[in-house]
């Protein structure tokens, strides 16, 4: 009887163990991937998404991801404002406005693009360094905006007023620099990518003779010219802070992937409507200093620019410094 009695639990045991077994085996779930709604600007901002755009599109990210392309960054802040975006990429200056105008609502997650200003020559004396620029004629855009402050802090810094030394001519917009050495051969051009490499192309014999970038770094080393970042709205995040991880992770993968393979950025740039013909894309995405760029270092380097656009118009940037709830901490 001992025997039967030992057999059967054997039995039993045996079952139990195959089930144990099965279950451990069994794959898991996969788990569901969470919507996010992504705003990009057109132009250099946008370039470091394209990439990510296509493998969304083929159901390759890490989430679900729908990215828009919009011209005007009006568009984001109201779509950032209704809660319709989720994550958008826009200007660093823009970033600050809407942390003031959302009451704290957004977190700046990452930089995407550092300087995309360049000084172009043509008919004029070589120019190998801003000092240069004495008494000369500048074209450019930005009135009121990034691109003046910039302009005049980097003058300012090198030796020249930019009130008394230089003469400069504000267009409405980057394509109006297009014209301008058809009727003013001499004069400077500064002029942001892609408009800079479309100017480059036009007229044969003009060169890039400064990124802005590097002066940038000559006279402020302890920050950097930051122009383009990615922004989350704090209610999406705190809901989803695995998916925020998750596009951070396939957005470092998307920028690695403009300096990997630029002719197909660029074919996307233009499928995407980031830039209007890949050829030009593909020209100035060397030109575009597009970076990823997080956490402290994304901080204590920004905190320096954001600073010097307080110092010349504090309303570049909403009134006031960020304060630590700006920033995402990982």
């Amino acid at each position: 009887m001992k025997k039967v009695i030992s057999l059967a639990l054997a039995v039993i045991m045996i079952f139990a163990f195959a089930a144990c077994s099965t279950e451990k085996n069994q794959p898991e779930a996969p788990k569901e991937k969470v919507n996010v709604n992504a705003y990009v600007l057109s132009g250099p901002t946008g370039i470091g998404a394209v990439n990510m755009m296509k493998a969304a599109e083929n159901g390759e990210g890490l989430e679900n991801y729908k990215f828009n392309v919009v011209a005007a960054p009006d568009e984001i802040v109201s779509k950032i404002s209704n809660g319709e975006a989720d994550i958008a990429a826009v200007a660093t200056n823009l970033a600050a406005k809407l942390y003031k105008v959302t009451n704290g609502g957004i977190k700046i997650i990452a930089v995407n693009t550092l300087g995309v200003l360049n000084v172009l020559n043509f008919k004029g004396e070589d120019i190998t360094s801003l000092k240069d620029l004495k008494g000369r004629t500048i074209y450019t855009t930005g009135q009121g905006a990034n691109p003046e402050y910039i302009i005049d802090y980097l003058l300012t810094e090198n030796g020249i007023n930019p009130e008394k030394d230089v003469k400069i001519e504000f267009k409405a917009d980057g394509t109006d620099l297009v014209p301008v050495w058809a009727t003013d051969p001499e004069a400077v051009i500064i002029a942001p990518q892609p408009v800079a490499t479309s100017i480059k192309l036009k007229y044969e014999g003009s060169k890039i003779a400064i990124d802005l970038t590097d002066e940038w770094n000559k006279v402020n080393p302890e920050s950097e010219l930051m122009m383009g970042c990615v922004i989350v709205r704090n209610e999406f995040l705190n809901s989803n802070p695995e998916a925020v991880e998750a596009f951070l992770t396939d957005y470092e993968a998307s920028i690695k992937a403009v300096s990997a393979d630029i002719e197909t950025t660029a074919t996307l740039c233009e499928e995407y409507g980031i830039v209007a013909k890949a050829p030009i894309a593909k020209a100035a995405i060397p030109n575009c200093n597009i970076c990823f760029i997080k956490g402290n270092e994304m901080k204590e380097k920004l905190t320096g620019y954001l600073q010097v656009l307080y110092n010349a118009d504090p309303t570049s940037i909403g009134g006031a410094m960020p304060d630590d709830n700006f920033w995402y901490a990982k």
